[in-house]
C-alpha cells in the first residue's frame, strides 16, 4: 500500500472478523522478526505485520534525511490501521524501534479512538526518556547520575549510528553477513527466516530512525506524552541495551499500566515467542472483555503478588496431585503462570490442573509420569517442549517418605526412595534444565529437599540420605548454571501437614504396626498444622529473589542454624526418635 511517498509491504494472517493486532518491528529488523509470534496469535486474532518504511520490502523515502520522523511513521501506522481495520480500533504491539515509534502513536491526539491497547517491548518513549534524563540531571544524586551514565554506556551504538556514512559502510560491508552469527552468540537467537536478505539496506537506511528523532526528542521532550490507551510493558531483565530503570517513572505517563518482567535478552520476539504471544493474547482479550475505555480487567489481576514476574510463564511441578506440589501449582496459577502438573496419580493431577485454571492459570495441563522412570521422563520432556514450550520454572517436588532403622530398610525400599527422591530430581534437572540451557534465556530450577538434609535422625537414614543428596546436587548445579542465568533453589520445608505421612513406608513394621505409626505421625503433623501453602509461597519468593537454600518452617530454620554452628549438638539430637 502507498502512503506518504513510500510503498509499505503489509501481510495479514487470521480471521479479519477477530480483533486486529498490529505488530511493528524494530531496528535493523523487518516484519519477519514477528513470524513466530504472528503464527501463534493467528488462530485467535487478525494479525497484521508490516515492514517499516526503508526496511524489508517497503520502499525508503527520498531523500532519506527527514523521511523517518515520528510524525511520518505515525502517518504510516494510521494508513495501515485504516486499511486493515477501518471500523474497529487495533491492538498495537512494538519491539525495539517498533515500540519507540508506537509510544508516539499512543500519546498523540490524532490516533485517539484508533488504538485499543499497546504492548511495549524493549523500546521506551523518547519523550519519557528525555524527561527521565532531565529530571535526574536537574536534581543529581550519585544514584541518579549513575543511572544516566549506565544507560549512556548501554547506548554506545546510538552514537555510532549518528556518525556520517559509518552505518552505511558497515552494514553494506562486513556486518550484515556476520549479523546472524552475532545474534546467535550474544542473544541466542535461533536460525530461521530471520534476518532476511534485505538486512544490509535495512541497517543502512534504518539509521535515519535515530538521526531524525533521537537528539531532537531527548533535548525537547513533549510535555503531553500521556498514553490514552491501556499499556502492557514487557521488560527483559537481561537486555544489554536498555536499563530497567528507564521505566521507573512510567506510571506517571501511563494511567492504565500492566508490568511484566521476563528473564530474557533483547530480541524476545525471536527467543521467547511462546511467552510473548501468551502475554499479548491475554492482554488483548482482557481489553476486549473490559468496558470500553477502562482496561481494568487485566490490571486488577496483574496487581496480585508475583503476577508481574510469573504471568504467562510455563511452570512445571512434579508431585502435583496433592500436598506441597498442588499448593505450588495453585500459587503459580494465581500469579497467572501456565501450569504443567505432573504426578503418578492420574485422577489427582487432573484435578490439580482443573483447579489451577480456576485459580487463574491461562492454561494448565495434567501429565501422568513416574519421575523415577528415566524413559518416562525423557518422553515427558520431549512432549512438553513440543506442545507447550520450554519450561521457565521447574519445581522438582515429587517424593516419598520412609522411616525405620538402617538394617531394617530393604534393598527394594532403598531403590524406591532413591528413584523418587533423588533420581526424580536428577531426571528433572537433566532434561528440563538442558532445555533451558539450550534456549539461552535463563530460567529457574526449584528442588524440594527437607530439613532432614541437614538434620539427620537415626530413624530416617534412607530419607535423610536422599534429601542430603538433593541439597548437595542443587548447590553444585546452582554454581554450574549461574553463568547461564539459570537459578537453582533448594527448599527445606520442615514439618508440613500433608498426606506424605499417611503414604510413608515404615521399614521393618508389619501392616498393622505401619498403619498405627502412620496414624500417630499424622496426628502430630496435624497438631503442628503448618500448611503447604506457606511452602508454596516460599518457593515463589525463592524464584523471585534467586535464593539458594530456603528453610521454611521455624524448626527447619532452627535446625539449619544448629547444623552450621553447633554440629555436636546436632549429632546428639540425631539420636532422638522423631516423626518423619
Amino acid at each position: 500500500m502507498r502512503t506518504g511517498g513510500v510503498e509499505l509491504c503489509v501481510a495479514e494472517r487470521g480471521d479479519s472478523d477477530q480483533p486486529t493486532v498490529i505488530l511493528i518491528h524494530g531496528y535493523p529488523d523487518s516484519k519477519e522478526v514477528w513470524s513466530e509470534v504472528a503464527e501463534r496469535l493467528a488462530d485467535r486474532f487478525h494479525v497484521v505485520i508490516y515492514d517499516v518504511r526503508g526496511h524489508g520490502r517497503s520502499t525508503a523515502p527520498r531523500p532519506l534525511r527527514g523521511g523517518f520522523t515520528l510524525e511520518k511513521l505515525t502517518d504510516d501506522f494510521l494508513a495501515v490501521a485504516d486499511a486493515v481495520s477501518p471500523d474497529r480500533p487495533v491492538h498495537l504491539v512494538g519491539h525495539d524501534w517498533g515500540s519507540a515509534q508506537a509510544w508516539e502513536f499512543v500519546t498523540v491526539q490524532r490516533t485517539e479512538g484508533r488504538i485499543a491497547s499497546f504492548t511495549s517491548m524493549s523500546g521506551p518513549s523518547l519523550d519519557h526518556m528525555g524527561h527521565w534524563i532531565k529530571e535526574r540531571m536537574h536534581r543529581p544524586t550519585p544514584r541518579r547520575v549513575g543511572q544516566v551514565l549506565g544507560q549512556g554506556a548501554r547506548s554506545w551504538y546510538v552514537y555510532l549510528l549518528h556518525a556520517p556514512a559509518l552505518p552505511e559502510l558497515v552494514w553494506r560491508g562486513p556486518l550484515a553477513g556476520r549479523w546472524p552469527k552475532t545474534l546467535a552468540l550474544l542473544e541466542r537467537v535461533p536460525a530461521g527466516e530471520y534476518p532476511t536478505p534485505s538486512l544490509p539496506s535495512d541497517g543502512a537506511q534504518g539509521a535515519w530512525l535515530y538521526r531524525d528523532n533521537i537528539r531532537s526528542r531527548l533535548r525537547r521532550p513533549r510535555t503531553d506524552a500521556y498514553a490514552h490507551v491501556p499499556v502492557q510493558l514487557i521488560t527483559p531483565t537481561h537486555d544489554a541495551y536498555l536499563s530497567e530503570r528507564l521505566y521507573d517513572d512510567l506510571a506517571r505517563w501511563v494511567p492504565r499500566l500492566t508490568r511484566r518482567t521476563l528473564q530474557a535478552r533483547h530480541w524476545v520476539p525471536r527467543t521467547r515467542p511462546d511467552q510473548v504471544s501468551a502475554w499479548i493474547a491475554e492482554f488483548v482479550l482482557a481489553q476486549e472483555g473490559a468496558p470500553a475505555g477502562t482496561g481494568a480487567a487485566l490490571e486488577t489481576t496483574a496487581a496480585a503478588p508475583y503476577a508481574e514476574r510469573f504471568g504467562g510463564q510455563l511452570v512445571l511441578v512434579t508431585g502435583a496431585a496433592s500436598g506441597i506440589g498442588r499448593a505450588t501449582a495453585f500459587a503459580f496459577a494465581e500469579a497467572r503462570a501456565r501450569i504443567v502438573a505432573v504426578d503418578r496419580d492420574a485422577v489427582g493431577v487432573a484435578r490439580t490442573a482443573e483447579m489451577a485454571r480456576l485459580a487463574g492459570a491461562p492454561e494448565a495441563w495434567p501429565e501422568v509420569a513416574d519421575v523415577g522412570d528415566a524413559a518416562a521422563m525423557e518422553k515427558l520432556a520431549a512432549k512438553v517442549a513440543a506442545e507447550y514450550g520450554v519450561v521457565d520454572v521447574l519445581v522438582n517436588n515429587a517424593g516419598i517418605g520412609i522411616t525405620g532403622p538402617f538394617f531394617a530398610t530393604t534393598t527394594d525400599e532403598w531403590k524406591k526412595v532413591l528413584d523418587s527422591n533423588l533420581w526424580g530430581v536428577v531426571h528433572g534437572c537433566r532434561l528440563f534444565g538442558a532445555q533451558m540451557s539450550r534456549r539461552g534465556q535463563g530460567g529457574h530450577i526449584v528442588n524440594v529437599s527437607s530439613a532432614a538434609a541437614f538434620h539427620p535422625l537415626k530413624s530416617l537414614p534412607a530419607y535423610s540420605a536422599t534429601k542430603a543428596a538433593v541439597l548437595s546436587l542443587s548447590e553444585g548445579l546452582r554454581a554450574e548454571l549461574a553463568g547461564e542465568g539459570i537459578g537453582v533453589s533448594t527448599i527445606c520445608p520442615g514439618l508440613i501437614n500433608t498426606n506424605i505421612i499417611r503414604t510413608s513406608r515404615f521399614a521393618g513394621a508389619g501392616p498393622e504396626e505401619e498403619a498405627r505409626r502412620q496414624e500417630r505421625a499424622a496426628r502430630i503433623y496435624a497438631r503442628r498444622n503448618f500448611p503447604p501453602e506457606k511452602v508454596a509461597e516460599a518457593i515463589l519468593r525463592a524464584v523471585l529473589r534467586n535464593q539458594g537454600i530456603v528453610p521454611v518452617a521455624p524448626e527447619a530454620r532452627l535446625m539449619m542454624l544448629v547444623s552450621r554452628h553447633t554440629p555436636r549438638l546436632m549429632r546428639a539430637l540425631a539420636r532422638l526418635e522423631r516423626p518423619l
